[in-house]
């Protein structure tokens, strides 16, 4: 009988946790979801990425562009685990909507480090620039905040025109930055026992308890 009753108030206890906080669960992958929002990023901030030194503001807006893609690249690779974010349709969406101005960004960032190293030491800088622009946004300890983050830029880059993706690179980049940095739930609720109220316990001892295990009437206590 003692037994049966901890058990009952045990799964009480654990219904009424989850109706506290059944509200509350509006996240993907979260149940209240970090803040990572940031001011917009110009390509010459040194958070963007790799800095270029001597980049014209087209060279600049170009890496902006193409640190967003590696990002959401990146993303497409480690959100694998959750098939509701989309990582992986949202990207090639992307990359199929937005193919020319990636083009250009990719044309335009490889044309300067030619410009500013020459031909041969330029291509060999550019294809580390690019390793390097990968392996910055691998995250395994942030990586479900990451996946957040990258799953609503992803979004948004999907709704933009074509030939705006830099609107959303600009906007969002520092955000996804912010992303790398491990994040968990954060509960406003504290727990109070207080605050949960649950029906007295009837008295426990064998005497108050019949051989067909019902109350004796002595023992009752008045509601």
């Amino acid at each position: 009988m003692i037994g049966w009753l901890k058990n009952g108030v045990r799964a009480a206890a654990l219904l009424l946790a989850a109706c506290a906080f059944s509200g509350s669960a509006n996240a993907q992958l979260f149940l209240f979801d970090p803040d990572f929002r940031a001011a917009p990023i110009e390509g010459s901030d040194p958070l963007v990425g790799l800095p270029l030194p001597k980049a014209t503001s087209a060279e600049y807006a170009g890496h902006l562009v193409w640190n967003l893609r590696a990002g959401l690249n990146v993303a497409a690779l480690q959100c694998q685990f959750s098939p509701y974010l989309r990582a992986v349709d949202n990207y090639n969406g992307i990359l199929a909507h937005h193919s020319k101005e990636l083009m250009e960004a990719y044309t335009t960032v490889g044309k300067y480090f030619k410009r500013v190293h020459g031909p041969r030491e330029g291509q060999r800088l550019f294809d580390d620039y690019s390793t390097i622009t990968y392996n910055n946004f691998s995250t395994l300890q942030a990586q479900i905040g990451f996946c957040q983050t990258a799953t609503t830029i992803a979004k948004e880059a999907l709704s933009r025109p074509k030939g705006q993706l830099y609107l959303t690179a600009r906007a969002r980049l520092r955000e996804l930055r912010n992303s790398l940095v491990p994040a968990y739930d954060r509960f406003p609720l504290r727990y109070d026992p207080r605050f949960i109220q649950l029906p007295a316990l009837p008295p426990l001892q064998n005497s108050c308890w019949d051989k067909k295990n019902q109350l004796k009437k002595k023992c009752m206590t008045a509601s």
